[in-house]
């Protein structure tokens, strides 16, 4: 990594008032914003069941998400009929057309990859996957396109050697990345990257700022998770915020009050996702966590 892009990230907390780190650049501010700059989305996932059911569509979404007073909504390719083919772009025109109409943005789009198994042809499909709905996510005027690292057996290889083939697939992924101006944010997902010094480890590898993080909380589960998400939080372009973090591998429901905090404190004035995995109306569900996290970070 860039030796000034990583003295900037590491001393954040040292930083003199007036700079922030964010997405890998130093940005200068006269001054702090008067008022809070986060913003809120939900994650299509939250509403699995239903938009697989086709109980609910991405336009119902919206209009849940500007009903709770959300700034955005996040589209997950796997929820549009086409995939992993690309849809029409008429039918992107329309999704952009109803978000303008209710004061929503599409900040977010993301697809499934995996980069963990041995099976060559399997990752370079998930590069080309990639690349071809990073087209997708310029259309609909996305800035960031989430991928995960992967899942699954890797019998016969070392997770070294893993991470070796993981980061010149991603490598290879941001380059294209860049050519669309957006940045393609891993969310570690718990499937492959467990501790916080993992994760940081391939984003540091990779190098490129059009390479970033998608901070789940949720998927922090071998030490303290509050301890590994500050370890995050100067990396993250953009959070999923769920019910539960996991305590000694325990899910236990998340101080909103504490992560208000560390959010706060690093300076993060990007986007918010709020997902829900549990069961039972996932409406009530996300309208509870954004309203208990937003009072918290307002009172602070």
């Amino acid at each position: 990594m860039d030796r000034s892009r990583r003295n900037i990230i590491r001393g954040l907390a040292l930083a003199p008032i007036g700079w922030r780190a964010h997405s890998g650049v130093l940005n200068p501010l006269s001054k702090p914003p008067a008022t809070s700059r986060v913003q809120y989305s939900v994650n299509a996932y939250s509403f699995n069941d239903a938009l697989r059911s086709g109980e609910m569509t991405f336009g119902s979404m919206m209009e849940f998400a500007a009903n709770l007073g959300l700034n955005a909504v996040d589209l997950t390719a796997y929820y549009f009929a086409t995939y992993p083919e690309v849809p029409d772009n008429k039918v992107l025109f329309e999704l952009k057309k109803k978000a303008l109409t209710l004061g929503l943005n599409i900040p977010w789009t993301g697809v499934r990859n995996n980069f963990v198994t041995p099976d060559k042809d399997v990752r370079a499909s998930d590069r080309e996957l990639i690349i071809n709905w990073l087209r997708v996510s310029a259309t609909l005027g996305a800035s960031l396109m989430r991928v995960f690292p992967g899942s699954g057996d890797h019998d016969g290889y070392s997770r070294a050697q893993v991470k070796e083939w993981m980061v010149a697939d991603f490598k290879q992924c941001a380059k294209k990345a860049e050519e669309y101006g957006i940045i393609l944010g891993m969310q570690h997902h718990n499937d492959f990257l467990y501790r916080a010094a993992e994760v940081i480890d391939i984003l540091e590898r990779v190098d490129s700022k059009w390479f970033g993080l998608v901070l789940d909380i949720g998927s922090l589960r071998q030490e303290d998770p509050y301890a590994e998400i500050e370890k995050l939080a100067p990396y993250a372009n953009y959070w999923f915020i769920k019910e539960f973090v996991y305590v000694d591998g325990v899910a236990t429901p998340v101080d909103m009050q504490r992560l208000a905090t560390i959010v706060k404190a690093v300076g993060y004035y990007g986007y918010l996702s709020f997902e829900s995995l549990s069961d039972g109306d996932p409406k009530q569900i996300v309208t509870s966590l954004f309203k208990d996290f937003r009072a918290e970070y307002e009172q602070l």
